[in-house]
């Protein structure tokens, strides 16, 4: 647990810096295109266009009873395109930057957290597109959508737990960045992002697991919140496990980054 309170030390003690170097990174990462930024929200804009088509129009999965299926879909995949670019992103900034930062006076915990800021800037722009949408499709504003704000709460915690684990692995073990990307490609499938399955035809035993996933937890919460459909207490169970993979990742996560830090460099 010690290793936990230094590692939120060091979140806190740089985080002016997290900031201005993520800022930083999301201009490097367009300079060199003519749209620049533009593809930071054109990319996603596409991509929910394409899932629409396909799963809205072309195959006619509902949502829910009584919810369209392109407002249900843009909430729930706003938190999902932001959760895997900066779960990807985490996991290799170690990696990038093991070099650079060993000879700077700068702690290698906090380069996680530049990846999860850096792309926090097209999810606000996300958010806004999917309440518009809402708003078109007759979803009003409610006392839930304060919800809202636990519910980001938990995504940046589970990112910066996540992130400070796979970045650690990623070093370790040089095939983990690879099979973290399959994975995250399943877990896109089965987070409940473009179908719904706890009202789908799965058996009691499969939605019983498919809802440990942490990823669900936190996109089924926004579309709880912004659709009014209750809070998070009246799922006690679901809350618990969650937070408890937190922690498991949080203790682990740090326990390798401390004990393995100082041969990053050797490793790589």
């Amino acid at each position: 647990m010690k290793e936990v309170v230094t590692l939120f030390k060091e979140q806190f003690e740089s985080l002016g810096m997290i900031f201005r170097i993520s800022k930083y990174e999301d201009r490097a990462s367009y300079q060199s295109h003519y749209l620049g930024l533009v593809w930071e929200y054109l990319y996603p804009l596409i991509q929910i266009c394409i899932y629409w088509l396909v799963f809205g129009v072309g195959l006619k999965h509902g949502a829910s009873s009584g919810i369209d299926y392109l407002p249900w879909m843009v909430i729930g995949i706003t938190p999902w395109f932001f959760m895997n670019r900066a779960t990807l992103d985490a996991s290799k900034s170690i990696y990038q930057r093991v070099s650079m930062v060993s000879k700077m006076k700068f702690p290698m915990s906090a380069l996680p957290s530049i990846k999860i800021v850096s792309n926090l800037s097209s999810f606000w722009t996300m958010l806004v597109v999917s309440v518009i949408v809402g708003l078109l499709y007759g979803i009003r504003p409610s006392i839930y959508w304060v919800e809202s704000l636990y519910y980001f709460f938990c995504m940046i915690m589970f990112l910066i737990a996540f992130g400070i684990f796979n970045s650690a692995v990623s070093i370790l073990i040089r095939d983990y960045h690879i099979l973290l990307q399959s994975i995250m490609r399943m877990l896109f499938y089965i987070s409940g992002v473009l179908f719904n399955f706890e009202t789908g035809g799965f058996p009691p035993i499969a939605i019983r697991i498919l809802q440990l996933n942490p990823f669900f937890y936190v996109v089924s919460g926004f579309r709880e919140s912004m659709m009014g459909q209750g809070w998070f207490w009246q799922r006690p169970v679901l809350t618990i496990e969650f937070w408890l993979i937190v922690l498991f990742f949080l203790l682990v996560g740090s326990h390798l980054h401390y004990k393995f830090r100082s041969r990053f460099v050797d490793l790589i």
